[in-house]
Order: C-alpha cells, then structure tokens, then sequence
C-alpha cells in the first residue's frame, strides 16, 4: 500500500499519551481477557490498562523495567502482572483469539490449514539464561522459531538456544500448536527442513505435508522466494519492538511473552483500523 496523506491517517497516534499506549478500540479487544479482581483481600487500585500501556512502552522502547515513566503504575507492580500473565498463558489466549479476529476480517476461516515457519536466530546478553551458538550465521545466543499463517500472522511460537538445528526445533513448535490450530497441515519452508527426519518426528502429532521452496542456482542478487517473504516481513513486524532487537530475558518464558506482546500490539492496530 502507497503512503500517502490518506493512509497515512491510519497510523496516526496523536491525542494519546505515548504513541504506544491503546485507544479505546485497541483496549476492548483486549479487555475481555483480563483478569477479573480477586473477591477476597485488598480490592485492586491499579488500572489494568495502564498495566498494559506499560508493557507496550516497553516493549516499543526497549527500556528498562526501571526507567519506566512514573505516569505508569510502579515498575514493580507491572511485573507482578507481567510475570503471572507469561506463565500462565494469558498472551498466548490473547494471541490465538486476534489472529481468528483478524483473519475473519480478511474474509478467511478463523483457523488456517497453511503456514510458513523459518526461525532467526538473536544475541542474548549478559543477563544470562539459555544460550547457544548458531554455527551457520555465527551469532552466540537464542532462536525464535515461528510458524505463521499465508497472511503473515503469528500462530506458533518456540524459543530455545541457537545450536539446535531447525529441524529439530520445529519438533516442540509443532506440538505446541496441535491443538490451537488442529485444521494446520501443509508447511511451506526452507531448506534447512528438507528430509524425513521432520516429516517422522511430527508424524504423532498429524498428518503435515512440507513444501520446501529454494532459492534457484541460477539466481543472482536478491530474490523474492514464493510464500517464504510472509514469515520473513512477520520478522520484521516484530523487530520494530526495540525490546526484541535483542533477547536481554533470562529465562524463556519471559523471552516468549515480550514476543507475543510484539504481535498482540500489531494485530490490536491492524484490526482496530478494519
């Protein structure tokens, strides 16, 4: 799509307070799923949207928890949200329920039969945790193995050290979306999951059919490869959250939740303009 003085209006933050805070459309498409307040002990005084204002400031920024600005609630009573919320798989419901949105906007059925999966592989820091070393493209630290939908949408997520190979990788992933997206069948991919080892590891979990696209040996230069562009543009959706331009997590449930918050703020906006 051109940018232009109309579609430009569309992307407009203005009247807000940080541009990453949710309007009140972006705000009761996640509303649903928060917590309801505890009926026993102290009744609750923190407002849940600005609890998640706060963790898409952060996650816009890439700042610290400390540096946090004080007109959100205290940086600690954010984590007291944020932890529980990544361990319990509140992201991943919040997740799983936009993509069916967004994709019934698109006229689509809400669960796909088609994605693409590819991985890519961060530099973690000093914060410690998990962390290997991809010998391919030379970077000591985590991958991130996604499987999206043909639209670019994120419906499988994996994080682990960078030494495991793609295909075996793509086993866990797999198995983690089974039952959110059982219509889920035919693959397309890269080379790196070319051969039968994939194909008789997820054979327990159904019937997946792979679809290996490679670049041609005749090409030279750049080559836009058929379906495989979508996870790729889906790459750099997410990486226009500073807080993943590395993984600074040191453990990786907190490293899967700042990736769905990424994907939940994208899929908030996208549908909020439909």
């Amino acid at each position: 799509m051109p940018w232009n003085e109309i579609t430009r209006r569309h992307y407009l933050r203005e009247g807000l307070r940080y541009a990453s805070d949710l309007t009140d459309t972006e705000w009761s498409l996640i509303e649903p799923f928060m917590p309801a307040p505890n009926s026993l002990g102290r009744p609750r005084r923190t407002c849940i949207r600005d609890v998640v204002n706060a963790l898409f400031y952060i996650a816009s920024t890439g700042c610290q928890w400390r540096q946090l600005p004080k007109d959100f609630p205290p940086y600690s009573t954010v984590q007291g949200y944020f932890y529980p919320w990544s361990r319990d798989g509140t992201w991943v419901t919040i997740n799983h329920a936009l993509v069916a949105t967004a994709r019934e906007n698109e006229g689509r059925d809400a669960s796909p039969t088609a994605g693409v999966i590819d991985s890519q592989s961060v530099k973690t820091t000093e914060s410690g945790g998990p962390s290997g070393y991809d010998a391919g493209k030379k970077i000591k630290g985590r991958k991130r193995h996604i499987v999206t939908d043909t639209s670019g949408h994120l419906v499988g997520l994996q994080v682990h050290t960078a030494d495991i190979q793609d295909r075996d990788g793509a086993v866990g992933l797999f198995r983690s979306i089974r039952t959110l997206y059982p219509w889920l069948r035919h693959i397309f991919a890269d080379g790196a999951y070319a051969g039968d080892k994939l194909k008789d590891a997820v054979a327990e979990f159904g019937c997946y059919t792979f679809e290996i696209i490679k670049r041609s040996d005749t090409a030279s230069g750049f080559e836009v490869l058929p379906r495989r562009w979508v996870v790729e543009r889906t790459f750099a959706w997410l990486n226009r959250c500073r807080r993943l331009a590395k993984d600074f997590e040191t453990n990786i449930t907190s490293a899967l939740a700042w990736i769905f918050i990424a994907h939940i703020r994208r899929l908030t906006r996208l549908i909020a303009r439909a």
